[in-house]
């Protein structure tokens, strides 16, 4: 036990580091593009680049996590991350950061599906919705500080010092890998195995099914919230920026609260209808500041949304780790990874023209009413098919 426990610390420490790294080096680079260049279609252009890879290498990152020993995938996987960070350091002009970029995501969809896959053996079998809770947490703290922390260090000492610190965060997270005592050495190869295995298994699992076609069609909506927040704050509510990092900075405690303190206690059995029940609390609190303009009232409805955010998250991850064998689970996550940044592309595009024909009050609500409408469906489906309770089907 003090073993896993140094494991999981290390492994937490490092995941947190990482993600404080990554959106330091987000807002460095989008303010480094405007400044220089002044197009939202090269900004475009560099959130495509880093976030794309996770969907169209899904298939081969994934039977890469499950054929690899997970430590060594996560020390290739973090190292090619700092030769991506220390290029960008160097880089200039837009033709020189996108091809860095890319390989900077590249890296993160090698990394994602390794670290998920590792995490039982790092925490025993028997507590991975508390690991994943711990997990989540130190990631959503990352989030918290590296826009922050990205904004002062590119406006104080430039894009090249964010960048090397952001590479400095993935030589911790190297350093953590070889620390790591816990071992995950994949299963022998089968002569029929797939890199599709992945979202084959997630597709035919009729709990694993249901639940990522919700959080799919949830996402595809409440990411939108991404181009409508700034200007619902500042336009809508009259709040200013300070307003506007007021409502970040909530949404953000609601997570880890909902992260540490209610995700691990969801009993096994429950875990698919919390994590719907989960998207429908998120979709409300995005939804309800739109027809309640009362800054005690949005601060609410933003933790209260916060808190569904972190459960649900944290949930999925438990979902697949206990339904998904365990020869498949790298190629499952990033299956369910690549979805999930899927619609997350989509919904910035749709939100950007949301907002332009029906503002942001109007895109907040629809981001806000569309999940709820799609976790109670979801629900009810579960209701009516699943009472009996559902079986795991076999791997392939």
């Amino acid at each position: 036990m003090p073993t896993r426990n140094r494991d999981l610390h290390l492994l937490c420490a490092a995941v947190g580091l990482s993600a404080l790294g990554d959106w330091l080096a987000l807002v460095a680079l989008a303010l480094h593009i405007e400044a220089e260049i002044g197009s939202s279609f090269a900004l475009a252009a560099l959130f495509f680049a880093l976030w794309s890879p996770a969907v169209l290498l899904a298939g081969p990152a994934g039977l890469l996590a499950d054929r690899v020993e997970s430590r060594a995938l996560l020390m290739a996987g973090a190292f090619a991350a700092v030769a991506a960070c220390a290029g960008l350091a160097v880089a200039d002009g837009l033709l020189a950061i996108l091809p860095l970029a890319l390989l900077l995501g590249c890296a993160h969809a090698v990394v994602a599906p390794a670290e998920f896959a590792l995490l039982p053996a790092v925490a025993g079998s028997d507590r991975v919705a508390a690991a994943n809770g711990r997990m989540e947490t130190a990631r959503y703290i990352g989030y918290a500080a590296g826009p922050l922390l990205g904004g002062v260090i590119a406006a104080g000492l430039g894009t090249s010092a964010a960048m090397l610190v952001d590479a400095a965060t993935f030589l911790a997270l190297a350093g953590a890998a070889v620390a790591l005592h816990a071992r995950r050495r994949p299963a022998a190869a089968t002569p029929h195995e797939r890199a599709r295995d992945g979202i084959a298994f997630l597709a035919r699992d009729p709990t694993l099914a249901l639940v990522m076609t919700i959080a799919f069609v949830s996402l595809l909506f409440m990411t939108t919230s991404w181009t409508a927040e700034p200007s619902f704050t500042l336009e809508v509510l009259e709040i200013g920026a300070t307003g506007y990092g007021a409502i970040l900075t909530v949404w953000t405690l609601g997570m880890v609260a909902g992260a540490v303190g209610i995700a691990g206690r969801v009993p096994a059995a429950c875990c698919a209808g919390a994590a719907l029940v989960a998207v429908a609390v998120q979709g409300a609190g995005l939804g309800l500041p739109a027809l309640w303009l009362v800054l005690p009232c949005v601060l609410l409805a933003t933790a209260i949304g916060g808190i569904g955010h972190g459960v649900k998250n944290v949930l999925v991850r438990t979902l697949i780790h206990e339904r998904v064998p365990e020869r498949l689970r790298g190629r499952a996550y990033a299956a369910y990874n690549g979805v999930r940044n899927g619609a997350e592309l989509v919904a910035l595009t749709l939100g950007g023209v949301l907002v332009a024909e029906a503002g942001p009050r109007w895109t907040l609500l629809l981001a806000g009413v569309v999940p709820v409408a799609a976790a109670a469906a979801g629900l009810a489906w579960q209701r009516r098919v699943f009472v009996a309770g559902v079986p795991v089907p076999e791997a392939v």
